[in-house]
């Protein structure tokens, strides 16, 4: 059933198309992540808004709770603990006690028991071209801290979709331990199909991590499209494997060897120096003379 030693597993990102109905949600990706761990899975990560993906704030709200209440974090613990597989909730809207939402990413480990968890830091607000509009912020308050999680096989760094848009991010949490990098996402199809499998790809070059994305597919409320194409990177930039379109499993073999080789022929991690940006044009011509 399980290919795992102590620096080799096998991942798998499902790739799911989350509706307005949290039951039924549940119930699909429950089905892909049994049939994931049957691929003989050690680690599996499902999307963002995996249990809900719904645009109406009221609705939302409404469904959402603390996530020791949540009955997607109960779903997904009775899961991992069944199964005995590590199981990432890719994120779920978790009440605050303020009243506002956050998109929270959770890391089971395979007794049930919340590893680690995540609350998004980088939120999406954007007016598109062809009139249509993005305002995650109306919905959910932005998390603050980022984090790191200790697995059976290394050190995950946990971000959430938009946050690939910010390499720091992931800089940091390589530099602080991080060999591997989990970024859940509900892409849309147009950013998607334009930047989605590059920046992946630079995250992983950039850090010298494993990189491991996801995703929804599929039209959703409100006429909303994800872009699909769950994707796996090793810390060389290669795809392991791509999701394509449609709903399903993918997998592959993590032999985290690989970090330390990458890392070692591109060390850039420990080349960071100090600079100071001359804001004045004038100035730096000057220097430049």
């Amino acid at each position: 059933m399980t290919s795992a030693s102590a620096t080799s597993f096998t991942l798998a990102c499902v790739q799911s198309r989350a509706t307005t109905d949290m039951a039924a949600n549940l119930d699909a990706v429950e089905a892909q992540v049994r049939a994931a761990r049957a691929k003989g899975a050690d680690f599996i990560a499902t999307p963002e808004n995996v249990a809900l993906l719904q645009r109406n704030f009221a609705i939302a709200k409404g469904q959402a709770r603390p996530l020791d209440d949540h009955p997607a974090a109960h779903r997904f613990a009775a899961l991992a603990t069944e199964l005995r597989v590590w199981l990432l909730a890719g994120s779920i809207a978790t009440l605050k006690p303020d009243g506002r939402l956050a998109n929270t990413s959770v890391l089971f480990d395979d007794r049930g028991a919340v590893a680690a968890r995540y609350d998004k830091i980088h939120l999406f607000d954007v007016d598109l071209p062809d009139g249509r509009s993005y305002r995650e912020s109306a919905t959910y308050r932005p998390g603050d801290r980022a984090c790191l999680a200790q697995t059976p096989w290394a050190v995950l760094g946990m971000t959430v979709c938009y946050d690939l848009r910010f390499p720091h991010l992931y800089r940091d949490l390589a530099k602080a331990g991080a060999t591997m990098l989990s970024a859940p996402a509900a892409f849309t199809k147009l950013t998607g199909e334009a930047h989605w499998h590059v920046l992946l790809r630079a995250r992983a070059i950039e850090t010298g991590c494993f990189v491991f994305a996801p995703a929804q597919h599929g039209v959703h409320d409100g006429g909303y499209q994800s872009f699909g194409h769950s994707l796996i990177v090793d810390p060389w930039g290669r795809v392991l494997a791509d999701g394509g379109e449609g709903t399903g499993v993918v997998t592959a073999t993590i032999d985290l060897t690989d970090v330390a080789k990458v890392r070692g022929q591109i060390p850039s991690l420990a080349h960071d120096r100090p600079y100071r940006l001359d804001e004045d044009a004038d100035a730096g011509r000057a220097a430049a003379e």
